[in-house]
């Protein structure tokens, strides 16, 4: 059962792709559903700080993005992996909840979906011999984003910041309010 369930998801997404007027006339992207910035809670932080930096994935009106908990196992969930530089210690990444949404494809099961703009929040924490001044921060974004009538391929996109280091809690700002007052 469980084989025959990812098989006739493959088969639905490969089905749409290949049927598709909007998918085969537009040519449309994965790389193009999804635009993603990082902003830090703080800028600067300071060593010994537990500060957030905050992914934005804004996604393109007439698609979603399978949130990162999934309805079915055989869809692709969102997922962010991260390099942490030395000198920070990462907390487990907080996913904003999906909404349940029932398309046409899939009437017997509400998916749960990202659409519009969500945040992703990634904790990290400055160790006392964080080195002091500019840190880059690299993570990697998974997700596979659909329509009402086409699936892509899955595709992992580089979102990257830096991370000001100073050595005082004095010299720490608040930054980005807006992303982190939510």
């Amino acid at each position: 059962m469980k084989r025959f369930a990812i098989l006739f998801g493959l088969l639905t997404a490969v089905f749409c792709l290949l049927i598709s007027p909007e998918g085969n006339s537009q040519n449309v992207s994965g790389k193009d559903v999804l635009a993603p910035t990082a902003y830090v809670s703080y800028d600067p932080v300071a060593r010994g700080m537990v500060f957030q930096v905050g992914v934005v994935l804004k996604i393109r009106p007439g698609f979603h993005v399978n949130a990162h908990e999934v309805s079915l196992e055989y869809l692709i969930p969102t997922q962010i992996q991260a390099e942490v530089p030395a000198g920070f210690k990462m907390g487990d990444v907080i996913y904003p909840k999906g909404t349940l949404v029932t398309f046409t494809f899939s009437k017997d099961k509400p998916l749960n979906v990202y659409t519009d703009s969500v945040t992703v929040r990634v904790p990290l924490t400055v160790l006392p011999n964080a080195p002091l001044g500019t840190q880059h921060f690299a993570m990697k974004l998974r997700y596979q984003a659909c329509s009402t009538e086409i699936c892509l391929p899955p595709v992992t996109k580089d979102v990257d910041t830096t991370i000001n280091v100073v050595a005082a809690q004095a010299g720490a700002k608040p930054a980005n309010a807006a992303i982190f007052s939510k």
